[in-house]
């Protein structure tokens, strides 16, 4: 997989406060409606309260009703049956004396309809009643007793309407002071849920200027242990809020300046790279053509002066054989400057080449080489190519100059989406203090191979004993917009008639 870096990330979207259009929530406020629940509530409990009294009052008037019934029916068939010889007149008489028994009405007939007596309305709160929807809901069933009399009749009929309004002056104080009970307190429960809730807009007020992007804003100690949880955890979240943003702006400064940092590298190894392509190019064309003539008119002079001068035909003949050094040491300079099978043949023939010459200069140390899916290296960016070529001639120096290896393999891989590459050998291992300032060649790798956004590993061999050194460098990201100094700049060079080094 590619070691692609996450998209940058801009900065005004971490600090802007993301615009909302606030609307403010139709209905009542919390206020308003646990009031209205409390009220609910107590109505409910002063409802039940009046239908209990009512059940009551209902129940009472029916028991009393009943009670006083039988009793007056009781007495007035033992009085009727005491009068009976007496005549109808004689109960007549007596019932006048005996006036109206309470809660009933009491009517003497005679068997042909006249009426001889009927009891006097009710004296006790006279002139009242209760209402019909209340008489409606206490009445009990009426009671009547009809006794048989010779030659006529007594009828005692059961009158709650007094037993009701007595129920219904109950009714009236129990609702009045359950009313009252009611407003006072609803209004007190008003006044301590405005007390509870006061803090309330000022956390509104600090949520507000969180939206507006105010991450700084803190509420103050909010009294009350609920409310006070609510203030710490919205001010929890501010300073979240807050960290996370100057977080964030911090990975952006640093990626940023890790992309510009990488950006910077690539261009500077990119014109590093042609610098020495220019200098192999001059080595070559011009600095070699000038050893070989110095070398040719060093041996001339010597052939010439022979034995006329022997002294100054030999400082000749030791200018040609410095001069023949320095060509050598010239042509062993030019592939490590700009290696020309990498630009002519491809990654697999210059890896190949950069091997037999290693094997030539160490012929006691045994060098494999393992090429796989480099068939078509020739079509391989020139930037990934060029950085595995330098990865793997910087290992091959350090394991046959340092490590005291007798054995290294060298293993390049490819693939249509990566390069990897394993350098493998025998010897003592990394120094523990590779990585300090002063060691440039594997750090300079790692660098080189970073810029590509590739990844380098160092440390031992798996197997115990020697080093490894495993590279990976992508081939899919886009390598059209190359910096100044890459390969597409060095074919329109060399198409312009500058002559490549051999």
């Amino acid at each position: 997989m590619s070691a692609a870096f996450p998209p940058p990330i801009d900065p005004d979207d971490l600090v802007q406060p993301v615009a909302v259009r606030t609307h403010l929530p139709r209905g009542l406020g919390l206020r308003w409606q646990i009031h209205l629940i409390v009220a609910a509530l107590m109505g409910l409990f002063v409802a039940v309260v009046i239908a209990l009294q009512i059940d009551a009052t209902r129940r009472s008037v029916h028991e009393e009703i009943v009670a006083a019934n039988r009793v007056a029916g009781q007495l007035l068939q033992r009085v009727g049956w005491i009068y009976t010889g007496a005549g109808p007149q004689a109960l007549v008489d007596f019932l006048q004396q005996l006036g109206r028994v309470r809660a009933n009405n009491i009517r003497l007939e005679r068997d042909d309809g006249q009426t001889l007596f009927v009891s006097a309305p009710p004296t006790y709160k006279q002139g009242r009643d209760a209402p019909d929807w209340y008489t409606g809901l206490v009445t009990p069933p009426l009671q009547r007793q009809v006794i048989a009399l010779p030659g006529g009749r007594l009828t005692v009929e059961a009158e709650p309407s007094r037993a009701i309004l007595d129920g219904w002056d109950d009714f009236v104080r129990l609702a009045g002071a359950g009313a009252t009970a009611l407003v006072l307190l609803n209004i007190g429960v008003f006044w301590l849920l405005g007390r509870a809730l006061r803090p309330l807009p000022t956390i509104v007020a600090g949520l507000s200027r969180l939206e507006q992007g105010d991450y700084a804003a803190r509420l103050p100690a909010l009294p009350g242990r609920d409310v006070g949880v609510i203030g710490q955890a919205v001010n929890q979240l501010a300073e979240a809020i807050e960290a996370e943003i100057q977080a964030r702006l911090r990975a952006y400064e640093a990626e940023r300046t890790l992309e510009e940092s990488r950006e910077f590298s690539r261009r500077l190894e990119a014109h590093t790279e042609a610098e020495r392509r220019a200098i192999a190019r001059e080595l070559h064309d011009e600095f070699a053509q000038s050893v070989t003539a110095i070398r040719t008119l060093a041996r001339t002079i010597q052939a010439r002066m022979g034995e006329r001068d022997t002294v100054t035909a030999q400082a000749a003949g030791m200018i040609a054989e410095e001069a023949a050094r320095l060509y050598e040491a010239m042509h062993g300079l030019i592939p490590r400057l700009a290696p020309p099978a990498l630009d002519d043949l491809g990654l697999a023939d210059a890896l190949t080449e950069l091997v037999d010459a290693s094997r030539s200069r160490f012929e006691d140390i045994g060098i494999d080489l393992s090429l796989s899916g480099l068939e078509q290296s020739r079509s391989l960016p020139a930037e990934p190519a060029r950085a595995a070529y330098r990865v793997v001639q910087e290992a091959l120096t350090n394991a046959l100059r340092h490590s005291g290896a007798t054995r290294v393999s060298v293993r390049a891989e490819a693939d249509p989406q990566s390069l990897q590459l394993t350098i493998d050998d025998n010897g003592r291992g990394l120094p523990e203090d590779w990585a300090r300032r002063g060691h440039y060649g594997l750090r300079g790798l790692r660098e080189r191979v970073a810029t590509l956004e590739g990844r380098l590993t160092l440390g031992a061999r798996p197997e115990g004993g020697g080093t490894r050194i495993e590279a990976w460098l992508p081939l899919e990201r886009d390598w059209s917009s190359r910096p100044p100094g890459s390969r597409a700049d060095t074919d329109d060079d060399t198409a312009a008639g500058r002559k490549a080094p051999r």
